[in-house]
């Protein structure tokens, strides 16, 4: 199963929720529901099935300085192996799409 993005021929922008399944696939199996449920609490903290762009990395700053003080080193290196991913992947350049036509 690939990890890309899947491109829509409408001007729909890419949604968080599909890029954290991609991602949490991806996941050794002991790590994808805790992936899953801290990434999605992202989503939630972002205004609930938020487009991708929605995450930067300011918004997961602000995100993981809501969490607890001992949750936030592993959302702060989980929101990191995430960013990796989506820019590995292509999901941040699909997200940005340039040449449109109007």
């Amino acid at each position: 199963m690939s990890a890309a993005p899947r491109l829509s021929s409408s001007n729909r922008p890419l949604m968080l929720a599909p890029a954290v399944q991609a991602f949490v696939r991806g996941l050794a199996d002991t790590q994808q529901a805790q992936a899953e449920a801290t990434l999605m609490a992202l989503d939630e903290y972002l205004g609930g099935t938020s487009p991708l762009l929605a995450y930067t990395r300011l918004t997961g700053d602000a995100w993981v300085r809501t969490l607890p003080e001992a949750d936030r080193p592993d959302a702060h290196t989980l929101l990191d192996q995430f960013r990796g991913f989506l820019r590995d992947n292509g999901w941040l350049d699909a997200a940005r799409p340039v040449n449109q036509f109007d």
